[in-house]
């Protein structure tokens, strides 16, 4: 099986949170990656054993990922936040 017939990336992304068996979904937290791996390995990795980037458990906690089309990074949303606090 080739990488390309096994990730398909659209249809993770796409999963309804809600339709979900989180019986079948992997947990973050088992997922070993080796950091002296070269990039494009350790991605593979991480994909090999989180089946879904997008829709993964942490613990109890049934996760989606989603992302913005945006120049914004977290780090200025934490910013905006805590200064909004203020």
């Amino acid at each position: 099986m080739n990488q390309s017939t096994y990730f398909n990336l659209n249809s993770m992304r796409d999963v309804d949170i809600h339709s979900v068996d989180p019986d079948k979904l992997m947990d973050i937290r088992d997922t070993k990656v080796d950091i002296d791996k070269p990039l494009p390995d350790r991605v593979l990795d991480y994909l090999l054993q989180i089946h879904n980037p997008y829709c993964f458990l942490c613990g109890n906690i049934l996760v989606k990922i989603e992302y913005s089309k945006t120049e914004t990074t977290i780090e200025d949303c934490m910013e905006g936040f805590f200064r909004s606090l203020c």
